[in-house]
């Protein structure tokens, strides 16, 4: 059961705002004023890059997390940052010694350190 419906039953009951034909609203006197308005070449600026930071992904997280961004508000951040460096420069010193004594090479203690960094960030020491 189909229905057909003509072109001329829907005539009335449809309003169009559009006036004219398409020729001339697209190829008339005003596309020579519109493209002459527009123009042929936009410059973009270049995005400006930020320079990459080395972040801690676990920053804020661990159980001793806390405790370190007590101590750096407490002691300032210029002085935290010196003391931690020491600690991590005293770490590594003695992770070399240990390494010494057992006879690993400097790839196997450079592995060390790198895992004591991955612990100290797990753990919060880096936050």
């Amino acid at each position: 059961m189909a229905t057909s419906l003509s072109a001329t039953g829907l005539k009335g009951s449809l309003y169009s705002s559009f006036r004219g034909g398409w020729g001339t609203t697209i190829l008339g006197e005003d596309h020579a004023k519109l493209s002459n308005s527009v123009p042929t070449c936009i410059r973009v600026p270049k995005p400006i890059q930020s320079r990459p930071m080395m972040k801690n992904i676990n920053e804020g997280k661990g159980v001793f997390a806390p405790l370190v961004v007590v101590t750096r508000d407490i002691v300032g951040k210029k002085r935290f940052n010196q003391l931690r460096g020491k600690a991590i420069a005293l770490h590594s010193q003695v992770i070399t010694e240990f390494c010494k004594s057992i006879g690993a090479d400097a790839k196997q203690r450079q592995g060390l350190i790198r895992l004591a960094k991955k612990n100290g960030e797990r753990l919060g020491f880096l936050a």
